[in-house]
């Protein structure tokens, strides 16, 4: 093996393998570090070094060539295999590949960017826009809430995926159209948990996560102008206007109290709560129906008051509540000889309150469970 390690002061002095042409045509899978493939006598044996390349490297893999006249060319993989001239012998700098974290991405990018190309791209995702995504994005990061509640590792791992493929698709949109690039989405991030992490990438000392969460939200508002004498209106519109109705009803509630517009104690909340009941119950008397729609609102958000009150996640509340519908659903079908519509509703209610029984009777069954029993 003809190797010579020397040391390659912009590699953090690590040391740089150096293999000649002939050598690497045979040992390429020798060079999982990068390196300097030396004597490259023409082109056409360029090209070859090219196709073995990449069969370990991708082929948008930046390397440099360097010709007889010690003039380097930055250029991809794909690109050496289709070069016509230079100036030989030549010389061919591989640089180390990256982490596999980031190799990994590398490879997402050039998936979504083949995705993407105007002539052999997707027909379904060269229509994509920006705003035809949303409900991909918000039905992914649903899911992977799911997967996390289920607590199983490959889903977790798969929904991320899915989630994480709606950034780099919006990014490659927002490239394609000079707006911004992945590369700016991950500086940013990155400036900003710096910035805000002051106890941890510079001298301030907090020792609990609630004097966290202060300077989190001081430095939030320093940034975006949103001082103390901001009106509280603006701070709530912005929860309204970028939240799920239930997740914002959450949020306002919670910023409100902070801001002493709340009761002082939960006997408020639960006054307030048969006050919007009974003006629900009220306005569906009537025949306007955008009263009626203002009374369930507000009946709804005194149900989220209350659960705040009580230390309670109305959505996890809810969420539970639709998988025991379900459930005693399937319990029932699986119990009877007809279709649901030919049972009348003193039937409908007694296989109700049987199927409740018996999941009542037994330990709690989750899906992730259901899956490992179905996988032994």
């Amino acid at each position: 093996m003809n190797w010579a390690a020397i040391t390659d002061q912009s590699a953090m002095a690590s040391p740089l393998c150096v293999l000649t042409a002939a050598s690497a045509l045979e040992e390429v899978a020798s060079l999982p570090h990068g390196g300097l493939i030396t004597q490259i006598p023409t082109v056409a044996i360029a090209h070859q070094l090219s196709k073995q390349l990449q069969s370990h490297w991708p082929a948008t893999t930046t390397v440099t060539l360097i010709n007889t006249q010690h003039q380097a060319t930055a250029l991809s993989l794909a690109d050496l295999e289709t070069l016509t001239t230079a100036e030989c012998p030549l010389q061919l700098y591989l640089p180390p590949p990256p982490p596999p974290a980031l190799a990994q991405m590398q490879q997402l990018m050039s998936v979504v960017q083949q995705l993407r190309h105007p002539e052999t791209g997707c027909p379904w995702d060269l229509q994509q826009t920006p705003t035809s995504l949303i409900p991909y994005i918000l039905e992914e990061a649903y899911e992977v809430v799911h997967a996390l509640q289920e607590g199983d590792p490959q889903a977790i791992a798969e929904e991320l995926g899915d989630l994480l493929l709606q950034v780099v698709l919006q990014s490659q949109l927002a490239a394609e159209a000079d707006q911004f690039t992945l590369a700016e989405v991950a500086q940013g991030i990155s400036e900003k948990l710096i910035r805000r992490h002051p106890h941890v990438f510079g001298s301030v000392e907090l020792s609990t996560a609630q004097e966290v969460r202060e300077q989190w939200e001081h430095i939030k508002a320093s940034e975006k102008g949103d001082d103390a004498s901001s009106p509280l209106s603006q701070k709530l519109q912005h929860y309204a206007r970028t939240l799920p109705p239930l997740i914002a009803g959450i949020k306002i509630g919670e910023r409100a109290s902070r801001s002493g517009l709340d009761w002082p104690t939960i006997s408020g909340a639960w006054e307030k709560f048969y006050e919007e009941l009974a003006e629900f119950q009220e306005a569906l008397l009537q025949s306007n129906p955008e009263q009626q729609s203002a009374e369930l609102g507000d009946l709804l958000f005194s149900v989220i008051n209350l659960a705040r009150w009580c230390q309670l996640d109305p959505v996890q509340a809810l969420q539970e509540t639709y998988r025991r519908f379900i459930q005693r659903l399937e319990l029932i079908e699986a119990s009877i000889d007809r279709p649901l519509k030919d049972y009348n509703l003193a039937e409908l209610e007694t296989l109700w309150q049987q199927a409740k029984q018996q999941l009542e009777a037994k330990p709690e069954v989750t899906e992730s469970d259901e899956l490992s029993r179905e996988s032994d």
